[in-house]
């Protein structure tokens, strides 16, 4: 059995970030695609949005999209 690997919360949030920066992603997508919970995927949206690095549609199932300044920062 190989060992678990921890992540980091620089790493989650990278990821984030390079999933939603070539197009936008749901909340869902982002959760499966970096195997978070959606309690856990909630404070790491919301600390990209706060920080302007991520936008969110105003959609019922809004869209993820990277900002310039996230994409910068990438």
């Amino acid at each position: 059995m190989l060992p678990r690997i921890r992540r980091g919360k620089g790493q989650i949030l990278y990821q984030i970030l390079s999933l939603c920066k070539g197009e936008s992603a749901i909340k869902t997508k982002i959760v499966y695609a970096l195997n978070l919970n959606f309690a856990n995927a909630n404070e790491y949206l919301d600390l990209l949005i706060k920080n302007g690095l991520l936008e969110a549609g105003h959609e019922k199932a809004p869209l993820y999209k990277t900002t310039q300044k996230g994409i910068e920062l990438l």
